[in-house]
């Protein structure tokens, strides 16, 4: 199949995933593992599924540089210079404007996905549909595409997308016209977002074409963008390294939400028609799983249960696990940690995975 030259993609890979812990760890984060037990990462299921459309060339993984051997020993396919690796955090706006300028370099005409590499999309086909037309949009106007998804309960965890209300009677192939980016509502406030209708979950997936998001940079980022800019003629070189190592530091830390989507005109957003999962804690997977009589959901090993029920349970593979009484429990055993911990407490794990640092070292997280 012949894949359009001018398709780029920037896949979010840096990330710790906290929540996910005794897993996920700072040294192991949760993209690099098989999450659903499929025989593959969240970061190879990502890439594959970009990969269907998207010239393997034109992929490039944004990470820290402490991730760069996980990503080329779980990508082979890959050079090393499309994995672009930050020195320091800087939140998602600099590194953004950094892949954009890479780009820029390689194909000015070229159109750009920027998407996190921990999604769960299972119908593959529709997200490639929805992401052409955010393609198509983007090459033959100058506009800012996001994909949104219709909210299924008042979800205080995400970012919302308003679009106007006068759009809401589009079919499902028609982008939106957005009025705005909101913040993570407080339940009532989720609650009024689902009952008005012009409101959609942000999946933190957005197309532009390069001309439009470098615009949008040197008018609402220019001091950031001047920073970067400086060292165009070293990107895709061997003074790229050098150049990073000395400036990257220097750029503010702040979100695209923040520097750019707030401010930005002509933004439109698709609502998506696909089923969709950030996978963003153990409950998050629970919910994405096969459960067995008693709602249980298993990710490798093998369960022997009694009156235990709606739990969320890891092992390692082939590992035996002998569970009774227990009712909506995280069960997680990993070589180091043994996890039991209520699902309805799950939010508090980044708490407990201080609590594990301050008193046992950080060996453990």
């Amino acid at each position: 199949m012949n894949k359009n030259s001018n398709y780029y993609a920037v896949l979010m890979a840096g990330g710790v995933g906290s929540r996910f812990w005794p897993v996920s760890t700072s040294a192991y984060p949760k993209q690099f593992h098989d999450m659903l037990g499929t025989g593959a990462t969240l970061l190879q299921k990502t890439f594959s599924r970009l990969n269907n459309f998207i010239p393997t060339e034109n992929i490039l993984i944004l990470t820290n540089e402490r991730y760069n051997d996980l990503v080329l020993e779980q990508l082979p396919m890959i050079s090393a210079n499309q994995v672009i690796l930050e020195p320091v955090m800087r939140n998602t706006a600099p590194c953004i404007l950094y892949a954009a300028l890479k780009i820029k370099k390689m194909n000015p005409d070229g159109l750009m996905i920027v998407a996190p590499s921990d999604h769960w999309i299972e119908d593959e086909k529709a997200f490639e549909l929805n992401v052409k037309i955010c393609f198509d949009k983007c090459e033959k106007e100058e506009v800012i595409c996001t994909l949104g998804i219709k909210p299924t309960f008042p979800n205080t965890g995400f970012g919302y997308v308003e679009f106007e209300k006068a759009d809401a009677q589009k079919t499902t192939s028609d982008l939106f016209t957005v009025k705005q980016f909101r913040e993570k509502p407080d339940y009532e406030t989720a609650k009024s977002f689902l009952k008005q209708g012009n409101f959609l979950w942000n999946a933190g997936i957005f197309i532009w074409s390069i001309k439009v998001i470098l615009d949008a940079f040197k008018e609402f980022q220019p001091v950031q963008y001047e920073l970067f800019n400086t060292g165009f003629d070293m990107f895709n070189t061997e003074g790229e390294k050098d150049f990073i190592a000395k400036n990257y530091s220097r750029a503010d830390n702040i979100s695209i939400d923040y520097a750019i989507l707030e401010k930005a005109r002509s933004i439109f957003v698709l609502p998506a028609t696909f089923d969709w999962n950030d996978l963003g804690t153990w409950g998050s997977l629970y919910h994405k799983l096969e459960k067995d009589e008693d709602d249980n959901a298993t990710v490798n090993g093998k369960v022997l249960v009694d009156g235990a029920s709606g739990n969320m349970i890891r092992l390692p593979k082939d590992k035996l696990a002998v569970i009774d009484g227990l009712k909506d429990y995280i069960i997680v055993d990993k070589k180091e940690v043994l996890m039991i911990y209520p699902k309805s407490k799950e939010q508090a794990i980044k708490s407990v995975l201080a609590e594990v640092e301050k008193r046992f070292g950080d060996q453990y997280i």
